[in-house]
Parts: structure tokens; C-alpha cells; sequence
């Protein structure tokens, strides 16, 4: 059976104090919309619906950034969660298969919680998603009997009995689109609210016979981000998860409290990070790497046996070699470091390609920038940089060639050459004496007149 992902995303977040929409609010340096729908893609949709309503040119953006094949539907009145549903009519006309709807502000329900619900669909013809609150509060209740879901009954419409009960509503469901439709269809507004709920779709269900139940998954599983308080909650959880899973695969976190990954960071196992370092996003080290303390990655690709930091930066399009090394104060951007090659001290390297087994001295720089272009720097094999050299692109260094410390360099330097490219140094005898009693004068004389 085909599946359909319908993924409410239209709500503003008034909570969240933010002109931007709620779901683009980013947990792992990705929006907490990117989560729901990675956690659909498990099921393999056929189509992937996103119901947007504020800022919908934002949420549109971000999803094709996401998944360039997943529909954006507007919902230009908030008029309740059926009536958001309702939005994906068109877009799965003539679809035959089951639709999962999801929120994207409910960013961590797992891959396998989604797929025991297509599981239980086989057998039903409406599941709803419910989990065993610890404080239910003001939940909607799960009215069960046997494995029968009856009703959903709302906090403040519920009995005493009724509010004993622990099993809450998450507002995920799985249904056939068709009889999902047709049960939106006959959804009131008849509440305080005035809105259509889709809580109402299990009652009209069971009004017609139809086989409803629900499925429980772990609380956490469900939380909803509505606030600043809740997304910084849910950064928490993600953390929690993403080093549970790096541990378990064989990486060492020396302090995982204080490692911050991405969404999509990959690490191999037995490589080691050291504290206080933070993955951006596209970001991926091999094994038996070292990544020490105080270093940032981003959109980078680090390679077996590399050893990063402490304090280097990583930008987008940074590529270390095997056994390479990039040290402390360390900036690399859209550079390839050869293998086995050495950065060692503050040094930027921009725009470049340093061949393997090559030293980079401290203070290099690539000048990779005229203030209107970008241009390249390709340093061979095997070569010796000095350090405070200045690489002026666009310029070679062949293999196995030297640059003197304190050059800057402006031509092409051929294979084993020897580049020098500085004033000639001149030594005055007797002067710095001279200056010092000078400037020591000026000053006792300032001193004196300041009185």
C-alpha cells in the first residue's frame, strides 16, 4: 500500500515571540520541520504534503531545501487541525493508499513508532498514536476498550473518571486517504473554539463501524515545541540522543555534555573528540580521527586519521586528507588538504589545494580575495612554507619547493625552488639606544606638564 505524509506546518507560534514560523525554528542546526520529515521519509512516501500557513513563503523554501519533491498546501485560515488536513485534498486527489499525518512541531517521533502504526492499519481502519503520560495535564484522553479506541475526550470536556486516565493523544493518525477524507468531511465546528478538530474523525468512525485503535510509543517520542522554553528542551533531547548514538557506534566524547552535533553529522567509530566542540551542518569524519578541544566544523570532510584543533575552524568546503593535520587558530574554507600535510598555527587557508606530505608554517595566509573574486592557490607536494608567508592568489607552488619565512609571494614558484620575497634587512648601530632615550624624554616631559 502506497503512503501519503501530510505534515501540519501552518501554525504562527505566537509562544515562540519570533517573526519566524514556528517549524523553521532549528533544533541541531536544522528546522524542527526537517526532523518530521526525515522521520516520514522511513516510510518511503509516494508523496509528502506540507500544510503551511504563516510565513508560508519561508516554510515553501525551506522544504525544497529539504525534499525538492514534497508539495507545500496553504491554509489561509487556522480554522482547527481537520480543517488543515482538509488543505492536502487536492494534492492527493485520486491517491490510494494510506496517509500519516504528522507535525512539524512534533520533530522526534521515531521512524519505527510510524512504521507499527502502518503496521496496525493493516488491521484497522483509522490508528491513532497515544503515549503513557507521566503528568497527563491537560491532554486529550485515549478512551480504550480492549484494543478499541472509542473517543478522544478533551481535558476540559472530561469526566473525573476520564481524567484518571494516562493514555493521551499525541494527534498523530494513519488512515486511508479516502476514508480519512471522508470523515474530515463530516467534521462540526460546533465548540467554544469554533474550530474542526481532527480528534472528532475517532467517534465519527466508530459512529460508522469502523475498526479504530491506537498505538503507544515512549512520551518523549511526542514533545511539542510551543516555546523558547520548549525549544531549548528539545536542542536538550536531540544532544542526549545524537552522542547516545555516537557512543553506542564506538566514538569517544571525552566531556558529551559539552559536544554539540547537527542534524546530519556522520563521525566513524573509534575517533576521538575532545570538549567543547560543535559540528554545523554537512559534516562527516572518518574513523580513528582526532578532534580536539574548542573546535568548530562545518560542511566539511575530514578523513581517516586527521587530527583537528584544539581551536581550528572548518569551514564549507574543507577536505582533510588522511593523517593530515590542521592545529590550533587554524581557519580552512573550500580547501582540499593533501594527506599527511601539516597546518599546524595560525594560519588561513582559503581557496586552495596543498598537496600531500607539505608543511604549511605558522602565520600563512592564502590572499585568496581581491575584494571582487575569489581566486586559487594550488601548493604541490611535498613543498615547505615558511611561516608569515603570504600566498598571493592566483599562484603555484610547485612540488617539493620552499618559501622563505616573511615572503609574500606574487609569482609562480616552479618545483624545488627556493622563493624569497622580502626587503633586504638593514641594521642602524647604535639607533634603537638612541630612540628609546628619546621617546623616554617626550614621555617624562608629558608626565610633567600633566603635573
Amino acid at each position: 500500500m502506497s503512503i501519503a505524509l501530510v505534515i501540519l506546518a501552518a501554525g504562527k507560534g505566537t509562544r515562540m515571540n519570533s517573526d519566524l514560523p514556528k517549524v523553521l525554528h532549528p533544533i541541531g542546526q536544522a528546522p524542527m520541520l526537517a526532523h518530521a520529515m526525515q522521520s516520514g521519509a522511513a516510510l518511503e512516501p509516494a508523496r509528502t504534503v506540507i500544510v503551511a500557513g504563516h510565513g508560508a513563503d519561508a516554510v515553501a523554501r525551506a522544504v525544497a531545501g529539504i525534499d525538492e519533491d514534497a508539495q507545500v498546501v496553504i491554509q489561509q485560515e487556522q480554522l482547527g487541525t481537520a480543517h488543515a488536513v482538509d488543505q492536502a485534498r487536492a494534492a492527493l486527489a485520486g491517491f490510494e493508499g494510506d496517509v500519516v499525518v504528522l507535525y512539524g512541531d512534533t520533530p522526534f517521533v521515531s521512524p519505527e513508532t510510524l512504521e507499527r502504526m502502518i503496521a496496525a492499519r493493516k488491521a484497522n481502519d483509522l490508528v491513532i498514536l497515544g503515549f503513557q503520560a507521566a503528568d497527563p495535564a491537560r491532554y486529550g484522553r485515549l478512551v480504550m476498550a480492549g484494543d478499541r479506541l472509542e473517543r478522544i475526550v478533551e481535558y476540559k470536556d472530561a469526566t473525573d473518571e476520564e481524567r484518571a486516565i494516562s493514555f493521551c493523544n499525541s494527534g498523530l493518525l494513519a488512515c486511508d486517504a479516502t476514508t480519512l477524507f471522508s470523515l474530515i468531511a463530516t467534521v462540526g465546528n460546533d465548540n467554544a473554539a469554533g474550530e474542526y478538530y481532527l480528534t472528532d474523525v475517532v467517534e465519527l468512525a466508530a459512529a460508522r463501524g469502523l475498526a479504530v485503535t491506537a498505538v503507544a510509543c515512549d512520551e518523549s517520542e511526542t514533545l511539542g515545541v510551543n516555546s523558547r522554553a520548549d525549544l531549548a528542551a528539545a536542542e536538550a533531547v536531540f544532544q542526549a540522543r545524537a552522542r547516545a548514538e555516537l557512543l553506542d557506534i564506538g566514538v569517544t566524547l571525552t566531556a558529551p555534555e559539552t559536544v554539540f552535533l547537527a542534524f546530519d553529522t556522520v563521525i566513524g567509530r573509534d575517533t576521538v573528540i575532545e570538549p567543547n566542540v560543535v559540528f554545523g551542518p554537512n559534516v562527516t569524519v572518518e574513523s580513528e580521527a582526532t578532534i580536539r578541544a574548542f573546535s568548530h566544523l562545518e560542511g566539511c570532510h575530514v578523513s581517516r586519521g586527521a587530527i583537528v584543533g584544539p581551536y581550528a575552524r572548518l569551514r564549507p568546503g574543507a577536505e582533510l586528507g588522511e593523517d593530515s593535520h590542521v592545529g590550533n587558530f587554524v581557519e580552512i574554507k573550500n580547501a582540499y588538504i593533501g594527506e599527511g600535510a601539516k597546518a599546524n598555527h595560525l594560519t588561513y587557508i582559503g581557496d586552495a589545494s596543498v598537496g600531500a606530505g607539505t608543511n604549511i608554517g605558522a602565520g600563512t595566509i592564502t590572499c585568496n580575495y581581491d575584494g571582487v573574486m575569489k581566486h586559487h592557490t594550488e601548493i604541490g607536494r611535498n613543498a615547505f612554507i615558511g611561516s608569515n608567508t603570504m600566498l598571493v592568489a592566483p599562484v603555484t607552488i610547485g612540488d617539493g619547493a620552499l618559501t622563505a619565512s616573511g615572503s609574500v609571494i606574487t609569482r609562480d614558484v616552479e618545483p624545488d625552488a627556493l622563493a624569497l620575497a622580502r626587503a633586504a634587512q638593514v641594521n642602524k648601530p647604535g639607533r634603537a639606544r638612541k630612540l628609546f632615550e628619546m621617546l623616554k624624554a617626550r614621555k617624562a616631559k608629558r608626565d610633567q606638564e600633566a603635573g
